[in-house]
């Protein structure tokens, strides 16, 4: 990358966080995608639409959902420039364009679920510190629809007795309020109480708290354990599976919204689809007549 591209990609990046609210996550897949692009071409800022052209062929063994995601950031990146009069044209029409459709999200059934929890319920009961807080994540995964950056962050006094939420700051700095149930609000306390008094984290690991892959790893380990398939599940698992059953149950779209903490409700109306896909999926396998030759 071009002295040129990086700074003109440094303040890109400033743009997004100031005036669009991008995570840091968000920021760092856009530097990712754009000095990957920068390595494709002579110069990133200065490239023509006859430089762009040629980026199809040079990812053509690369995931259609990475062409579409590094497309996009140079369209972004491209009508940043022309905004900020460090160009007068948009060179971006010639980018490969990609019919990508969004993968239905991974759900489990409500019995899945069930056994998740009975699983861990059981070897709580033996006030094993380990085992308590296992169910306390679990709680908070599947009962409050957390992501899991939000989850592993969560300071120790996020969670008090006798408040039914909490108000977290998740994707975009955006604020949402999260529902806790009385399950979770009383698994936290008896994780809590197992705790010392040294740590700020609700989930401590080390001097800091639980990673989001440690955390990965515990809820597969979760769900072996209730014989569940350990590829089958993920902390982002259970936030889907909240949100399908929350909808299943008959909550409304805008409210799903407001829980899951997402800017677009068309990014929520994804679980429209899983849920119809469920249905389809119940009348092919558990119909009387499913298994009956023709």
């Amino acid at each position: 990358m071009t002295e040129l591209d990086r700074r003109l990609v440094d303040r890109f990046v400033e743009m997004l966080a100031a005036e669009a609210g991008a995570s840091r996550n968000t920021l760092s897949a856009y530097r990712s995608d754009l000095g990957a692009a920068a390595k494709a071409v002579p110069s990133l800022s200065l490239a023509s639409s006859d430089d762009l052209a040629t980026l199809g062929g040079r990812w053509s063994d690369l995931a259609a959902s990475t062409v579409a995601r590094r497309s996009s950031a140079l369209r972004r990146f491209y009508g940043f420039l022309v905004d900020e009069g460090e160009r007068t044209d948009d060179p971006s029409a010639t980018l490969p364009r990609v019919s990508h459709q969004r993968p239905l999200p991974k759900v489990l059934y409500t019995e899945e679920v069930e056994a998740l929890f009975a699983a861990a319920e059981d070897r709580a009961r033996s006030d094993e510190p380990r085992s308590l807080r296992n169910l306390a994540i679990l709680e908070l995964l599947y009962g409050s629809g957390l992501r899991a950056t939000e989850l592993v962050s969560l300071p120790r006094a996020a969670v008090r007795p006798g408040q039914p939420f909490l108000i977290l700051q998740g994707k975009g700095a955006k604020e949402r309020l999260v529902p806790i149930s009385a399950r979770a609000s009383e698994a936290v306390g008896r994780w809590r109480s197992t705790m010392g008094a040294s740590s700020p984290w609700l989930f401590p690991s080390g001097k800091s708290h639980l990673s989001r892959v440690r955390l990965y790893q515990l809820v597969r380990e979760l769900a072996a354990d209730a014989g569940i398939p350990p590829d089958k599940i993920s902390p982002h698992v259970l936030r889907h599976a909240f949100a399908t059953h929350l909808l299943a149950g008959g909550a409304d779209l805008r409210v799903l919204q407001a829980l899951l903490g997402h800017a677009d409700i068309a990014t929520t109306q994804i679980y429209t689809h899983v849920d119809s896909a469920r249905l389809i999926e119940l009348v092919n396998s558990r119909h009387p007549l499913a298994d009956r030759n023709r």
